[in-house]
């Protein structure tokens, strides 16, 4: 338990941290001209508006956190009166066409049935659970940069694949005709190349257009406005590549564990618990009497002329007292309200909990998966440019038909794009399994 403790107070100071030093600009900032995972990571942390519609939400937390301590603080008001009437309907004695009088009043609370600390305890809690609840934010929305930037590395590497394709066709469409014009080859095999290059070129405009789409996708997600002129067409030039190094190993007990500790949508929910309790102790406060300590200074008019320099004045001080001993049971009824609050917040706390668990479990599997595909896929595409390269040999030497060597570009060309996908597939899975157990952005929080 101490363990934990120090666990979430480190995250809830960090997370206070990065809320403070991380002030939302009020205007976007401008299209960078390069743009790697980490400056996008950095810049959405800046920009992204669910990021930053979070920070206000702490502001306005603190906001209500000022204005619950108001209750413990002495309040000063003024008043002032000043009535003008006809001496015949005057209710003074003697008869006066007027009168005035100036107050000044200090009140302090003294006893409210605890309401007054615990719902200052309570605007501390909701404080705290905003916070958390920016950490949830970002960790959400860094986690749909980091997916959304690699699906702009996918589909520009596809361009790349399916245009190598498109060449190759080229060239065997080529190969095809000069060996027509020597007598080498039917007219079918040049018509049969021909079908073969036009069923290459959707899918390369197909690649294209989905490069440009990933792009606007990625655009939204780091909250990258452009403004008319210059900066309408400006695309910055992406940095990276997909490949995929040495496997993280993770336990899957170490990651639930971890999910447990440093899941912020958990640790905000406890807060929340703690924040119902503290409502049901504020409605409470509702069956004890109230006592405030008032003191003040007054002045009044004194003779009918009313001049300021004949006046009464003099100091006033005491104690004020309120008891409700019978309010209709309308009490009851807000204890009653608060106390089952609580156990909602109690109930989703208990769901949130299962949920964290549900996808740490999913993550896990998805990232095994991931890799298995990784190694998979890393052989086949081996085995795809062995096989077409025997089979160009062997159309070369008249031992193999056109058809195989198609076959063979066919399946070259799905064999990269499969490796592609399984590369894209476990960079998203490893950032989804990190994001599911708490963690935090690396790239984000270095410096």
């Amino acid at each position: 338990m101490k363990l934990r403790h120090i666990l979430r107070t480190a995250l809830l100071a960090s997370a206070v941290a990065g809320a403070l030093s991380a002030a939302p600009a009020s205007e976007s900032s401008p299209a960078p001209d390069t743009l790697d995972l980490q400056s996008a990571l950095r810049f959405a942390l800046e920009n992204n508006f669910a990021i930053r519609e979070a920070r206000e939400r702490i502001k306005q937390q603190e906001g209500v956190q000022i204005e619950v301590r108001a209750q413990e603080i002495p309040q000063v008001a003024a008043t002032g009166s000043y009535d003008g009437n006809r001496k015949e309907i005057s209710q003074y004695f003697p008869a006066r066409s007027q009168s005035w009088a100036i107050g000044l009043q200090a009140r302090e609370n003294l006893y409210a049935g605890g309401g007054v600390s615990a719902s200052i305890r309570n605007s501390r809690l909701l404080r705290d659970a905003a916070v958390l609840d920016l950490q949830s934010v970002i960790n959400q929305q860094l986690l749909q940069v980091r997916t959304d930037f690699y699906a702009v590395l996918l589909n520009r590497q596809r361009i790349i694949v399916q245009d190598e394709n498109v060449k190759l066709l080229e060239e065997q469409l080529k190969t095809a005709e000069s060996r027509f014009e020597a007598g080498a080859a039917s007219n079918f095999e040049v018509l049969q190349a021909k079908v073969a290059l036009a069923n290459g070129r959707p899918p390369l405009i197909q690649a294209r257009n989905d490069y440009r789409i990933s792009i606007e996708v990625l655009r939204q997600d780091l909250g990258l406005v452009t403004n008319r002129g210059t900066d309408m067409n400006k695309t910055p030039e992406f940095v990276g590549t997909l490949a995929v190094g040495t496997p993280v190993s993770y336990q899957l007990s170490d990651a639930l564990e971890a999910a447990r500790e440093k899941r912020p949508e958990v640790l905000r929910i406890e807060k929340l618990v703690a924040s119902g309790s503290e409502g049901v102790k504020v409605a409470r406060a509702g069956y004890f009497p109230r006592l405030d300590a008032v003191a003040g200074y007054n002045w009044a008019m004194g003779s009918p002329d009313a001049a300021w320099s004949d006046r009464n004045q003099g100091w006033t001080i005491g104690v004020q007292g309120q008891w409700n001993i019978f309010d209709g049971r309308a009490t009851a009824g807000r204890v009653a309200q608060a106390r089952s609050v609580l156990n909602q917040t109690q109930l989703s706390l208990e769901q949130t909990t299962l949920d964290v668990e549900v996808q740490v479990r999913r993550s896990f599997s998805s990232l095994q998966e991931a890799w298995e595909l990784v190694e998979s896929t890393g052989k086949v595409v081996q085995q795809a440019e062995e096989a077409l390269r025997l089979a160009n040999v062997r159309y070369s030497a008249g031992s193999a038909t056109q058809l195989d060597v198609l076959t063979s570009q066919v399946a070259l060309t799905q064999a990269r794009l499969n490796q592609l996908s399984s590369f894209y597939g476990y960079n998203v899975a490893l950032a989804t399994l990190r994001t599911s157990m708490g963690e935090a952005d690396t790239y984000a929080t270095s410096k």
